[in-house]
């Protein structure tokens, strides 16, 4: 009976330095998710020089990524809640990675580079709605008590804030050496966040929902109408 209370003791104590490791892991997913976007506003100007764009052109730049992003954040959830958190965040994170591997090629090759960048930005709005706004249900998933989960979201939303706040020093900073560099940015760190979410987040229990397409648009047609 000793030996077993023992045993639960020292599960438990494992499994707070591994939940702490996760929540450290998921709250990377914000702060590359802010940067990625945010990291490029104050080198628009520079963009509309070298790629020969005009205000309208730069200003899709930013939002082609935030409108996609919106219109399938609701599908990323019924996906999520479907098939798991991580089989979705896992492929959103590599769509990140291509759409800022797509934009700097263009940049960097192409002399009518614009198109390819919007197409490369509309890979990163796509892996944003499957990345991101699967972080607070995940966080939901991992700590089940209330007091734990609030100082969870409060690491993400530092997190959050804190990429707002860093943004655009290191856009411009990386900027300063090659002008697209800040697009090539965003692979690697994407990358870095894929194998953090990877290596420390497992699967939580319940972390899967027989939640039907029917059922899925019926609860965006309730709100739709409540809204």
């Amino acid at each position: 009976m000793v030996t077993n209370n023992k045993q639960i003791e020292l599960n438990s104590t494992n499994a707070k330095p591994n939940k702490k490791l996760a929540i450290m892991a998921i709250a990377s997913i914000p702060l590359i998710m802010t940067l990625g976007n945010s990291m490029l506003i104050p080198i628009l100007p520079l963009m509309e020089k070298e790629l020969n764009i005009s205000k309208f052109q730069s200003s899709l730049i930013i939002t082609v990524y935030s409108i996609v992003s919106i219109f399938l954040i609701p599908v990323a959830g019924f996906l999520s809640d479907k098939y798991g958190r991580k089989v979705v965040i896992i492929p959103s994170l590599i769509l990140t990675g291509i759409g800022g591997i797509i934009c700097g090629w263009a940049a960097w090759q192409l002399k009518s580079a614009f198109t390819w960048i919007i197409i490369g930005r509309v890979f990163q709005g796509i892996g944003a709605s499957g990345a991101f706004p699967i972080v607070l249900p995940l966080v939901g998933d991992i700590c089940k008590e209330e007091a734990e989960a609030s100082a969870s979201l409060g690491i993400i939303e530092t997190s959050n804030t804190f990429g707002k706040v860093l943004s655009p020093i290191l856009g411009s900073l990386i900027a300063g050496i090659i002008w697209f560099m800040p697009f090539f940015a965003i692979p690697i760190l994407s990358l870095l966040s894929l194998l953090l979410i990877v290596f420390f987040v497992k699967k939580p229990k319940g972390d899967h929902h027989e939640l039907s397409f029917g059922r899925f648009t019926k609860n965006i047609k309730e709100i739709i109408s409540v809204a």
